[in-house]
């Protein structure tokens, strides 16, 4: 290798510490911006970052760093970067990376760790962050020698980027970072080694036989029906699909995640299914004689009850990961490969398709009779659906919205337009509240050019809100609409339908003046409580280049409909 840790000849030799290799290696995979926050343990880490004049973005919980990292690798396909220091900076990360993983999301996560020499000891800040993080990441590797380092970084960026993206840890001892390094000064770079991960592999093309038995199941299918996952929009397939979908005249239905990987406006667009989703997607999926799931994990919140789900349909299921592939719903075409390649291939194997309007007019009848609707009540309170449509019209297409997860993840997801993909930024199968609005920074770093919008309730925004200071700081124009309903909404729409209305907890006595907290931050904050003026005060946060906070306080005892209770199938919905 060009560096070493050896003192020999130390005049021939550049020297420098740990740090700054790892910070080199960093830079090398093309990282252009790092969240994180500093502690004792990384401390020879943030020296290198000064030193090097790296992009960082101090935000002020390690939460808040790791979701910035996850909003930034969704919108970007490119590596999220955290740093946090040991201990408790670790294990505030947890909850991140556990999203990350689930979500596939490409995160590269290195933290500080004790000396080696006092590893294992109980000391200060220490915790066993293998063990902790290993259900929660991709892989995760702890540095043991210098040497070691840029294999060792290399092959994080490698395995969280390939594949099925996911979280990757790199544990590092203090002392490995402050460690002395020496290199030749003619070498630009440090003499990265090549990947060699011999029980990693990463698929690409599909079997032919299992393409050419799809195909033919295509040819045939009287109903068939494309699920879209984020798999879809991980594997920049969006284009590929929806060309395959319009040639085939097979409706499309999506996923939360999957959402913009076909454009809202398409007639062949049906809606997302599942638990919340439209009544003709739901029913789409009920009647079809052929599923084809692409990128999808066939999650529980989508299918609901397993035993009634796609009960007349053989089912196909696309996927990189093939442990996802019959893990929950029995597959009749099993097809491991990258969604774009395997489209590309079917779309050259596929013959001609039968005619498909009669399936299509029934579809329609469907979306006809049994459209999204609410209701504007006579005392012009506001109806959150109503917000998030009027954002959608402000804010237009292009914007990328973010959000927390409850009532108003789901009336986003059905009341948004999304025609782009990569738009839609959520947590999806953690379910983590606190995401959207550190998630929307990471949004807005990685596309300065484009609007970026969070729509939060007022719990979740409640649980990261201190980010407040990272917009003000860096003059992020993020905007932020809280669709403040005074309650833990979701929680209360399940005491309402399940718990015979005990609303325990999930109505707070007190909340604050978001406000009033907005302007505490510097950022500059609008309250909206009646119908009337949320227009004029939207349009008005839309057009400025500052952040914005606006507090819009809709009706309290509204609830999400289409509902899929637990236990019941799809064609089961209430509130159609």
């Amino acid at each position: 290798m060009a560096w070493t840790t050896k003192t020999e000849d130390q005049p021939k030799f550049t020297c420098s510490t740990g740090a700054d290799v790892l910070i080199q290696t960093i830079l090398h995979e093309g990282t252009k911006v790092i969240f994180g926050y500093p502690g004792g343990a990384v401390l020879p880490i943030y020296d290198a970052l000064y030193r090097k004049k790296v992009r960082h973005v101090l935000t002020r919980h390690e939460q808040g760093a790791i979701h910035a990292a996850e909003g930034y690798a969704r919108v970007s396909g490119k590596p999220g970067v955290v740093i946090a220091t040991s201990g408790p900076g670790a294990t505030n990360l947890v909850t991140g990376l556990m999203d990350a993983s689930i979500d596939s999301l490409p995160v590269v996560v290195f933290t500080g760790q004790v000396a080696r020499s006092v590893i294992d000891t109980d000391a200060f800040q220490e915790a066993d962050v293998m063990g902790i993080t290993a259900p929660a990441t991709k892989h995760n590797f702890q540095v043991r020698n210098l040497h070691d380092l840029p294999r060792i970084v290399k092959e994080a960026f490698y395995i969280a980027t390939t594949g099925r993206p996911g979280p990757v840890l790199v544990d590092l001892p203090k002392d490995i970072c402050a460690s002395r390094a020496y290199w030749k000064p003619e070498d630009t770079n440090i003499d990265l080694p090549g990947i060699d991960l011999p029980g990693y592999h990463v698929p690409d093309k599909a079997a032919k036989e299992k393409i050419y038995r799809l195909a033919e199941a295509v040819e045939k299918a009287q109903r068939p029906v494309l699920l879209a996952g984020a798999g879809v929009i991980h594997a920049k397939a969006s284009g590929r699909m929806q060309s395959f979908a319009q040639n085939r005249q097979i409706p499309v239905v999506t996923t939360l995640l999957g959402l913009g990987s076909m454009p809202a406006s398409h007639p062949l667009f049906l809606g997302m299914g599942g638990m919340h989703g439209t009544y003709t997607a739901n029913m789409a999926l009920s009647e079809c004689d052929l599923l084809i799931n692409i990128g999808s994990r066939f999650d529980d919140r989508l299918t609901g009850n397993l035993s009634k789900f796609a009960p007349e349909a053989k089912v196909a299921h696309v996927d990189i990961d093939p442990s996802e592939i019959g893990k929950n719903v029995a597959v009749d075409y099993p097809i491991v490969g990258d969604a774009d390649t395997v489209l590309r291939q079917l779309e050259k194997a596929a013959g001609p398709c039968p005619d498909r309007q009669n399936w299509l007019k029934h579809l329609n009848v469907y979306a006809q009779k049994h459209p999204l609707h609410y209701e504007v009540p006579e005392d012009k309170t506001i109806p959150p659906q109503r917000v998030v449509e009027r954002v959608c019209y402000f804010a237009g297409p292009d914007a990328i919205i973010a959000t927390d997860v409850g009532q108003h993840q789901m009336w986003t997801a059905q009341y948004y337009r999304f025609e782009h993909p990569n738009h839609f930024v959520s947590s999806g199968g953690l379910g983590t509240m606190g995401f959207g609005f550190p998630a929307a920074i990471g949004a807005q770093i990685a596309k300065p050019e484009k609007k970026v919008v969070a729509i939060v309730g007022d719990g979740g925004f409640q649980m990261t809100l201190q980010e407040l200071a990272v917009i003000k700081e860096l003059h992020l124009p993020v905007k932020i609409i809280i669709l403040n309903n005074h309650a833990l909404g979701m929680v209360r729409q399940w005491q309402e339908a399940f718990y015979e209305k005990r609303y325990a907890h999930s109505i707070p006595s007190f909340q604050p003046d978001f406000v009033r907290l907005a302007e505490s931050y510097g950022v500059a904050g609008r309250k909206v409580t009646k119908l009337d003026d949320l227009d004029n005060v939207l349009e008005s946060a839309m057009i400025t280049p500052d952040p914005v906070l606006v507090d819009c306080r809709v009706r309290q005892m509204e609830n999400v409909f289409p509902m899929v209770a637990p236990g019941k199938g799809l064609q089961e919905m209430t509130g159609v």
